[in-house]
């Protein structure tokens, strides 16, 4: 097994193994907590499909270009896997899991399957990301499109970008609280994420003092 494909292995346990501990009360408690996040995926995917379904089809899968989809090109955050655990069953976790622990002999992403992305609710990354081609095909023709694009980025730095208390800082401090830890705890890992952090409190501190 490389590098890439335990250390998503690891955390998919992790995080399974400790919403098994947590009572049913507790876990409506964080299934409530990301129902926000999830209505702005829903809406996120809904805009995806509407105007990019056509040509990521053709471009990606029928003409196995694929930008995005590449092997262990895929950037998950902790809490990308926490919330796709929460809402996914036992039988997509296990998918996975199998997934992770077959060798990855081709180019792909180890988890594209033949319908697509095996995730439930798939990393925030790979939600995001629209190649060069996409974006000029569709951005060049529609000034309304790319304005509804731009406040969907918007709207996903509230969730990701800890200028501010985000829900992805909070679900990792979450499991570090209960004493776990994982390379993929990004904000709280990353240097260039804790610099974003420390400035904002910086500034929070002066505006206090003005």
């Amino acid at each position: 097994m490389n590098d890439y494909n335990r250390e998503q292995l690891e955390a998919i346990q992790m995080v399974r193994r400790h919403l098994k501990t947590l009572s049913p009360s507790e876990l409506i408690r964080l299934k409530t907590r990301i129902g926000n996040y999830l209505r702005f995926r829903k809406g996120a995917d809904e805009f995806l499909r509407n105007y990019f379904s056509e040509v990521c089809t053709q471009k990606c899968y029928q003409d196995y270009y694929s930008a995005c989809c590449n092997r262990e090109g895929i950037t998950t955050f902790f809490a990308d896997t926490v919330i796709n655990v929460l809402m996914s069953t036992d039988e997509d976790i296990d998918q996975l899991l199998n997934m992770l622990s077959l060798p990855n002999p081709g180019m792909k992403c180890v988890y594209l399957g033949k319908r697509g992305c095996l995730w439930s609710i798939k990393p925030i990354v790979c939600e995001m990301f629209l190649c060069k081609h996409a974006r000029e095909t569709v951005f060049d023709k529609d000034a309304l499109a790319l304005k509804e694009w731009e406040r969907i980025v918007r709207r996903e730095k509230r969730y990701t970008w800890p200028s501010r208390p985000v829900l992805f800082d909070e679900l990792e401090a979450y499991f570090i609280r209960a004493g776990y830890a994982s390379s993929l705890m990004y904000l709280h890992n990353s240097p260039g994420l804790l610099r974003v952090k420390s400035l904002a409190k910086k500034k929070k501190k002066i505006a206090r003092r003005s």
